[in-house]
């Protein structure tokens, strides 16, 4: 047969025809377009051959209508396979059981090993994991993919410089670098405390040395505020000096605000498709019959292969996810705008000042409107530390 894939759903069927007439036979079932193939003569009076199993009614009509008889010796094809499988469901069933949890076994997590961390970041990160759902015992379809996992765990967790997360059949294995703070040595060594930036001294603690400046006096980068050299002539000896002196310090910061913007937003909107992939082949699942177009959107596309125990299937779970996007224009006006760029001038300066440092008040000195911006010139002062140490070479 041309089509055995085809024939094979269908149904075969192998006959045997007996009696006398045989051509006569053959000839009427070529005028009724019925396909028999494989016909083999055995002797004068029987010949074999196959048809298919839809055309068993019309061949018997025929059959009525001549001296020949047909006998039934051999049946093959998937409504037969069916049948046999019916009449055997438990144990077919068994089967499909066993094999379906197997793989559902295959592709849950079983373990979570986490190297490079301290016991307590350790416990930060399982508890972390455990909120997004990846845990011993959870399916993997249902758990985010090893890029997100590992982005969330480096934004949550402030300790951790870098996060490596891997899936490795039935295990997730993350390697973590945590972040060093090294603790500031204490200066054992003579040295004195010089000013590091242009200030005016607003308040000053002097725990070991003698202190050169007071409160209000402007100092410059480089001058000496607390010597490491104490005592009288005759009984001077070096120390390391330690302290703590705060000034007062101008900066200046630039900001330029947009009056109109334009940018991409999510409006909530969204759909699924979920396909199986066999190998490049891909089958849908659930929701390709959705017919909803969105001018603007992002697709996003999750693929989690199958597994057998530790083997990778040539199976894949597909999910993409639609969502509708679209274009928002946001306006301010001179006001708004101005207190926008004040916040961001602030924000930006913030991020490069110590710790300790604290911004005591702003003040807009220029501002300029043009080509649809407003122009801020802002100087901000700050009070921050401006010590740094400066080691006393024995002999100077």
């Amino acid at each position: 047969m041309k089509n055995q894939w085809t024939n094979f759903i269908t149904g075969i069927v192998t006959i045997t025809i007996k009696g006398k007439g045989i051509e006569r036979f053959l000839n009427h079932c070529f005028r009724q377009e019925l396909l028999l193939t494989n016909i083999k003569r055995l002797d004068e009076e029987c010949v074999r051959a196959t048809i298919l199993l839809k055309d068993i009614s019309t061949i018997r009509s025929i059959v009525r209508q001549s001296e020949c008889k047909i006998y039934f010796s051999y049946k093959r094809g998937l409504p037969f396979l069916t049948k046999r499988m019916w009449k055997n469901g438990g144990f077919v069933i068994g089967i499909g059981a066993f094999l379906l949890v197997i793989m559902l076994l295959s592709n849950m997590i079983w373990s979570i090993e986490i190297k490079g961390a301290k016991p307590h970041t350790e416990h930060q990160i399982l508890k972390e994991l455990n909120k997004m759902g990846v845990k011993k015992g959870k399916l993997q379809f249902f758990v985010k993919d090893p890029e997100s996992i590992q982005r969330k765990l480096t934004n949550n967790i402030h300790n951790l410089t870098w996060v490596g997360v891997e899936l490795r059949g039935t295990s997730f294995h993350f390697q973590v670098v945590e972040k060093n703070k090294p603790k500031q040595p204490k200066s054992v060594s003579p040295s004195h405390l010089v000013a590091k930036k242009k200030a005016v001294i607003a308040k000053l603690f002097v725990e070991n040395g003698q202190p050169l400046v007071k409160v209000n006096d402007v100092v410059q980068p480089g001058q000496l505020l607390v010597s490491g050299v104490i005592g009288k002539e005759d009984y001077e000896r070096v120390v390391g000096a330690k302290g703590e002196i705060y000034g007062e310090i101008w900066y200046t910061s630039v900001v330029e605000i947009p009056l109109k913007t334009n940018f991409r937003v999510l409006t909530g909107k969204s759909f699924t498709k979920h396909a199986l992939h066999i190998g490049n082949i891909k089958i849908p699942v659930w929701g390709f019959f959705q017919n909803e177009k969105y001018k603007k959107e992002k697709v996003e596309e999750l693929k989690k292969p199958l597994y057998f125990f530790k083997w990778k299937l040539p199976l894949a779970y597909e999910t993409v996810t639609v969502r509708e996007e679209e274009m928002v224009t946001r306006k301010y006006n001179i006001e708004q705008a101005v207190q926008q760029g004040k916040e961001i001038g602030r924000n930006e300066l913030i991020s490069k000042l110590d710790a300790d440092a604290k911004v005591k008040n702003e003040k807009v000195l220029h501002q300029t409107n043009d080509n649809g911006k407003v122009k801020l010139t802002i100087y901000y002062q700050v009070i921050e530390n401006i010590t740094t140490t400066q080691p006393i070479i024995q002999g100077d």
